[in-house]
């Protein structure tokens, strides 16, 4: 398996066919897909404008070209008039890659090294970020392979504590400084530990009181939680945004970083910067594809209103999930962050490293129930991310909603007590 979502367990699923709110595995089976991707297709998959435009554009330039295209400009032009504060844009592979970027030219704008996450925060695989992932508290706990090094400026503090983030930013002021804060803008795991809405308005002025920059991981809550991002929704102005998934509406080569001028400017052009510039690069970095395929997936998405009626569709799921909840009187929990929705029913990544012994004994069970939750979810036809998470789209009308929650119905009325 190539891609980290791709397993499912007991044994992944082979898909043949995509198209709006449905997958097709090899075997002819249908699946309500509420993994679109992992998040980037708010106008559901294969959504037909975009692809014709994508089809078109291979007639006459091809994949790739290695120099500049007129796309690579229409899309960072369409990106600052959705979202003002980036006022230059840098095109990426990844989010991954867009979050390496964000960190080194944080470094070299600042001077400073350390970089503060929030614990359990998903800010991609590089090795630096490889660091308390899902569960705070854990550090290099998933680092197998990566150099004790290289993680060496990777701090945390605990979710939605301020406090520990004052003190750490504190300390590190007597060592030489914070270069950035990192935050994913709803919370860590995509919302999976909430935040209050004035927490990143908070954050700010902390980066501010210590000289650190402020970067939003819009990975996911960018285009999706509304076409302002989550800075729109939250009214909070970072310095750094990193993008993927969403920027280029599910084509290949989805991420990158932008942000104020000043800023971005750190970055080398060309074939170096001779030492003065943070290096970044990548053959494939907006590319024609990609970037024409972001450009009218964003100007689809605004034509449409995708992100809310996406939202609207992830508000009908959650209620109807909480409906089947309290009816059945299960001790889980359904919430969501317009088309973002939750469902826990093991707990996995609020356990943490406060309670040691809790975690240990916990922690494998607690992952196999998730895992055993997404079967039961898969074997009734819907597709989730490992269980307990589900991003809804545009093609996800009033029906395919209702057919769903019968469909969880099933499945939850299977549980024990329910």
């Amino acid at each position: 398996m190539q891609h980290n979502l791709a397993f499912n367990y007991p044994f992944p699923i082979a898909i043949e066919r995509a198209d709006g709110a449905h997958l097709w595995d090899v075997d002819g089976n249908q699946y309500i897909d509420f993994l679109q991707a992992g998040g980037p297709t708010v106008l559901g998959s294969n959504y037909a404008p975009v692809r014709e435009k994508v089809v078109e554009l291979l007639q006459t330039c091809g994949p790739v070209t290695g120099l500049f295209h007129e796309y690579e400009l229409k899309l960072a032009q369409l990106v600052n008039r959705l979202m003002p504060n980036v006022e230059m844009l840098r095109m990426l592979g990844s989010g991954t890659e867009g979050v390496m970027a964000a960190i080194r030219a944080a470094r070299a704008f600042t001077g400073k090294k350390r970089v503060i996450k929030v614990g359990g925060a998903y800010h991609g695989w590089s090795d630096q970020m490889v660091y308390s992932l899902h569960i705070p508290g854990t550090r290099r706990m998933e680092a197998t392979g990566i150099p004790r090094g290289a993680s060496g400026a990777t701090q945390e503090f605990y979710p939605n504590n301020l406090d520990a983030l004052r003190r750490r930013l504190r300390r590190n002021r007597l060592r030489g400084g914070t270069a950035a804060v990192i935050v994913e803008p709803v919370g860590p795991e995509s919302g999976t530990r909430p935040v209050p809405f004035n927490f990143n308005a908070q954050v700010r002025a902390l980066c501010d009181e210590f000289g650190a920059l402020l970067i939003f991981d819009e990975v996911v809550t960018g285009f999706r939680l509304g076409l302002g991002g989550a800075q729109g929704y939250f009214g909070v102005k970072p310095d750094l945004t990193v993008f993927g998934k969403c920027i280029t509406g599910g084509y290949p080569m989805a991420g990158g970083v932008g942000g104020r001028r000043e800023v971005m400017q750190h970055f080398a052009a060309g074939i170096g910067g001779a030492g003065e510039r943070a290096y970044v690069g990548g053959t494939l970095t907006a590319n024609p594809i990609s970037c024409a395929a972001g450009y009218y997936a964003l100007l689809e998405m605004e034509r449409t209103n995708a992100p809310v009626i996406a939202g609207r569709a992830g508000d009908r799921l959650t209620s109807g999930l909480n409906e089947i909840i309290t009816r059945r009187r299960l001790p889980f929990v359904a919430y969501n962050q317009g088309s973002i929705v939750h469902l826990e029913t093991s707990g996995v990544m609020l356990l943490d490293f406060k309670h040691p012994l809790r975690l240990l004994r916990e922690l494998k069970p607690r992952k196999h129930m998730i895992e055993e939750m997404g079967a039961a979810y898969m074997a009734r036809g819907l597709v989730t991310l490992a269980g307990s998470r589900m991003y809804t789209s545009m093609a996800d009308t009033d029906s395919i909603i209702d057919e769903a929650l019968d469909r969880f119905d099933d499945v939850l009325g299977d549980v024990v007590g329910a």
